[in-house]
């Protein structure tokens, strides 16, 4: 099997890594310095594994990694702009 390096693996490698720092991290009230709750760090892992099989379905379904690229950028876009709407309507 080849390992092909896409933006929703970037995506999740981004998330796993800060899961772990705040589990691993002393807590503190330095500023700048993100606490994150259970439930936080819950939400986060759902949305790693969200992120690994929405990476699954677009590999299976697209062949072409060029594909792969294009459409997981265009997701991960449209991701982003509906969180900033939905953090704006809140």
């Amino acid at each position: 099997m080849k390992l092909r390096i896409t933006p929703l693996n970037i995506v999740s490698a981004i998330g796993l890594g800060l899961m772990v720092v705040n589990l691993f991290s002393e807590k503190s009230t330095a500023p700048r310095h993100v606490n994150m709750s259970g439930f936080y760090l819950l939400i986060l892992g759902c949305l790693i594994l969200v992120t690994f099989i929405t990476d699954l379905i677009f590999r299976f379904t697209l062949k072409d990694i060029k594909r792969i690229w294009v459409v997981e950028l265009i997701f991960i876009v449209i991701a982003a702009i509906l969180m900033v709407i939905l953090q704006k309507l809140a």
